[in-house]
């Protein structure tokens, strides 16, 4: 009877864990919301796939209406002004990169192709214009040194071009601006170039190679490229917050998901390797990257020093879109938004990168 007694004043002393309160993020949404188009939404789940966090904001005001219209008439589109939920589907804009970059290392993986093939092996029209020699770890990693154009003005050109082979040839014709894997430029040309040379030695589309070889294993139902004439690897993109955890899952995972794996734990490592060296000179990063370093389709944004891996790894996108992977506190999270004005945003990542680290805690 006393040890019974003792055994439950020990369990009624014992300190009872405090579930983690989502009210800093839920204020931190509500407040900054109005500054990211009107709507968002945030995901966040721990390593085993468990939603920690769910929550969206949708006040769209009329001005932000109005133009979310313009936008959806440049697209050719109607405007979609619903509320942002977990399986909204938008365009991701550069949240495409880390797509692309993985299903480039599937090719690697299986040993079609290696991170040091040259491009003009595969593509000839490179190699008339100097450009052979950059390698597939190049284009990946924005190290090509090709003077590529505006982002926004490459990603027109390539939309309004008639084949892969045409977008190519336009990227072959374009400047250099210094030795390939010691410049880094930010850009669309390194993954278009990848696109073309997956497409090349497998004889498939690059929409296809994707739903074969990502979208279907990591049951990403709603996301593609957009299905257009060519693809635009780098940036044309749409998925909704559910599919993209998905993939989120799987890199935290060290390219594992739901028990199958997607890639190899090598080539996860490897695309978090910061590729911006100290002989590296960078011609162009946007300025809310800040210091952050680059992989393979992802942001180095915080290195650790006890792992080979990264501690945080992203991809924002263009439309504010921001999915980011912490390694060393085991959670990923994707805030979906749709807008264009660039304002704060790099502190707007910081904070809420902040926020939730001390929510999973």
């Amino acid at each position: 009877m006393k040890t019974t007694a003792f055994l439950l004043l020990l369990l009624l002393s014992a300190k009872i864990p405090t579930p983690p309160d989502p009210g800093k993020l839920d204020n931190w949404l509500k407040e900054n919301t109005g500054e990211m188009g009107g709507r968002a939404i945030l995901l966040v789940a721990d390593r085993n796939g468990k939603i920690l966090y769910s929550h969206a904001v949708n006040q769209l005001n009329m001005r932000q209406k109005i133009a979310a219209r313009f936008m959806a008439r440049r697209a050719g589109k109607d405007a979609n002004l619903d509320d942002f939920t977990a399986t909204t589907r938008q365009p991701i804009a550069s949240c495409s990169k880390w797509l692309s970059a993985a299903l480039v290392m599937r090719f690697v993986d299986d040993g079609t192709l290696k991170l040091a093939d040259k491009v003009g092996k595969f593509l000839p029209v490179l190699s008339l214009h100097g450009k052979g020699g950059i390698t597939i770890s190049q284009c990946l990693s924005h190290t090509t040194a090709i003077k590529a154009p505006a982002l926004k003005e490459s990603i027109e050109e390539i939309r309004n071009t008639g084949s892969m082979e045409e977008a190519i040839e336009a990227i072959a014709k374009l400047p250099m601006e210094g030795i390939p894997g010691h410049v880094f430029h930010y850009s669309n040309a390194g993954l278009q170039i990848a696109a073309a040379v997956i497409e090349k030695i497998s004889g498939k589309d690059f929409e296809t190679l994707f739903a074969e070889r990502m979208a279907t294993p990591l049951e990403m139902k709603n996301t593609d490229f957009g299905k257009g004439k060519v693809v635009l690897a780098a940036g044309g993109a749409f998925s909704t917050p559910l599919d993209y955890m998905n993939f989120l899952q799987m890199i935290l995972n060290k390219g594992m998901f739901k028990g199958r794996r997607i890639l190899t734990e090598k080539s996860v490592a490897d695309m978090q390797i910061n590729r911006i060296t100290a002989d590296t000179r960078v011609a162009y990063s946007p300025a809310e990257a800040g210091d952050a370093g680059y992989g393979y389709g992802e942001w180095v944004m915080q290195a650790s020093t006890a792992t080979k891996l990264s501690e945080v790894v992203s991809s924002p996108g263009l439309f504010g879109s921001f999915p980011w992977v912490n390694n060393e506190k085991g959670y990923c999270a994707f805030l979906m938004t749709y807008y264009i004005r660039p304002n704060g945003r790099g502190d707007r990542y910081r904070e809420l990168r902040e926020l939730v680290d001390a929510f999973v805690q």
